[in-house]
């Protein structure tokens, strides 16, 4: 089964979002650098291959636009990605990004609710009650590829249920003060071990540790 990484963008003080979802300046290093990140995820922006698609540092165009070095870390990170798993409130903040999600395949959604009714038919969403099942759900659709949760109150839930191999981070130099928090109402303490992964972009450090088990 594929790794599953507990991943989001983060203030110094441990944000997500402001109490309202804004995410402020937490994601202007996405669009700071001249370095274009392609979304591997499925749909138009599908990446149709390596060699010299991988990077592009023309100055026109939209998108993700990051420095080199974080567009280093970040592509390899996005093409290993199989499965997203979210939730609901998200899912509904972000229309489930019109069912284009970013990264992987499949998109896998914590919900009590079902999918809305004619949503994007052809989208590859999956939802499921319970993070247990949709972690299960979302390893048998990523087979040996990484299933990504993003962090917030479904990402503190499957930390607490022991289901999380990582943790990375990637860290904004801001101070919120107060919002939503990266593990949730998580109140447990759960050891990390030292990162393995510490990058210094521009205004971003990407982190990532392994959970102790």
């Amino acid at each position: 089964m594929g790794t599953v990484i507990m991943h989001n963008v983060v203030s110094v003080d441990g944000f997500i979002a402001d109490k309202d979802d804004g995410v402020g300046p937490l994601h202007d290093w996405y669009f700071s650098g001249d370095t274009r990140l392609v979304e591997s995820g499925s749909g138009e922006g599908e990446r149709s291959g390596g060699g010299d698609e991988e990077y592009d540092h023309s100055q026109g165009g939209g998108g993700f636009r990051l420095s080199r070095v974080s567009a280093e870390y970040v592509q390899p990170v996005w093409d290993s990605i199989g499965v997203i798993v979210m939730g609901r409130h998200l899912f509904d903040l972000v229309n489930g990004w019109e069912g284009r999600q970013p990264a992987g395949d499949h998109v896998v959604v914590v919900s009590h609710r079902p999918k809305p009714e004619g949503w994007h038919p052809e989208a590859s969403y999956h939802f499921v009650d319970g993070v247990e099942a949709a972690i299960e759900k979302a390893q048998e659709l990523a087979g040996d590829r990484v299933v990504a949760v993003s962090a917030g109150e479904v990402g503190g839930q499957v930390l607490a249920a022991g289901l999380v191999d990582e943790v990375a981070m990637d860290v904004a130099p801001v101070v919120f003060g107060s919002g939503k928090r990266y593990f949730g109402s998580f109140d447990g303490q759960q050891l990390l071990e030292d990162p393995h992964v510490v990058i210094q972009g521009n205004r971003v450090l990407h982190l990532k540790f392994k959970v102790r088990r």
